[in-house]
C-alpha cells in the first residue's frame, strides 16, 4: 500500500508532511492497521518487531483526531528516556500543525497547563498521577496510545498500567486506543482485554539472523 492510497482518508496537513519526511510505501503493519480499522477508530493491539513502524501507525491516527475531530493525544510510554525520543520525533514532525508537549516530572499534580496542548507525552506513573488529580482536561482526550504494552507483565510497572487502561476507559467510552508492542507472550488473549483488533506481522527492515560467537568469528548455522 502506498501513502497516496490513504491521501483521502488523512488530513492533507498530516500527508503533506509525511511526503516530505520521503514516506511513500506502507509497511506491512501499517497497510493491516488501515485496513482493520485504524482511520476508522477501531482500537488496535500491534505487535510487530522492532523498527517495523508502528509508530507511524500512533503518528496517523493521532494527528487525524487532533486535526479533524478537534481532540488531544496522549502518547503514553514507561520510560522518560523514551517519552524524550518520541517528543523530539513528533515536534520536529508535528509543531506546526499542534501543540506539543513532555510531560515526565515527579510532581504529584493535575497540571493544568497542560490544556493548552494538544499531544501530551509522558510516562505511565505521570499519567497515573493525572488521573488520580482529576484533571478537568482528561475529558478532551479522543485518542490514547500506550507504547511498550507488555510491561503489563512488569512486576514494578505491571499494576499501575494496567489500573491506567482499567481507569481511561471507564472515563472515556469512546476513547480511540491504540497499544503498540514488539514482544507479547498472550497477544490474543491481552487484545480481548483491550476490546482490540490484533494486528501481528513478521516483517522487519533488516532480516535477522542468528549465530553463534567463536574464536573471533561469527558462525550461522
Amino acid at each position: 500500500m502506498l501513502l497516496k492510497d490513504i491521501r483521502k482518508e488523512i488530513p492533507e496537513e498530516l500527508f503533506a508532511v509525511l511526503e516530505k519526511e520521503g514516506i511513500k510505501k506502507l509497511t506491512p503493519c501499517q497497510e493491516k492497521s488501515i485496513k482493520a480499522g485504524l482511520l476508522k477508530r477501531k482500537n488496535l493491539l500491534v505487535c510487530t518487531p522492532t523498527a517495523s513502524g508502528k509508530t507511524l501507525v500512533a503518528e496517523l491516527a493521532m494527528l487525524k483526531e487532533i486535526l479533524e475531530h478537534r481532540k488531544k493525544a496522549i502518547y503514553i510510554v514507561p520510560l522518560k528516556a523514551l517519552a524524550n525520543e518520541k517528543y523530539d520525533l513528533f515536534t520536529h514532525r508535528y509543531a506546526h500543525l499542534c501543540k506539543i508537549t513532555l510531560s515526565i516530572g515527579n510532581l504529584d499534580s493535575a497540571d493544568p497547563y497542560l490544556d493548552k496542548y494538544d499531544l501530551i507525552v509522558c510516562t505511565a506513573e505521570k499519567f497515573d498521577s493525572l488521573i488520580r488529580h482529576h484533571a478537568p482536561w482528561l475529558r478532551k482526550i479522543g485518542i490514547a496510545i500506550i507504547d511498550e504494552i507488555h510491561l503489563l507483565n512488569d512486576v514494578g510497572r505491571g499494576p499501575t498500567l494496567e489500573i491506567l487502561i482499567t481507569i481511561l476507559q471507564r472515563l472515556l467510552p469512546n476513547l480511540h486506543l491504540i497499544a503498540l508492542s514488539a514482544t507479547i507472550g498472550n497477544p490474543k488473549k491481552l487484545a480481548s482485554w483491550l476490546k482490540a483488533e490484533l494486528i501481528l506481522d513478521e516483517w522487519r527492515p533488516v532480516k535477522l539472523k542468528k549465530g553463534v560467537f567463536y574464536n573471533n568469528k561469527i558462525i550461522f548455522p
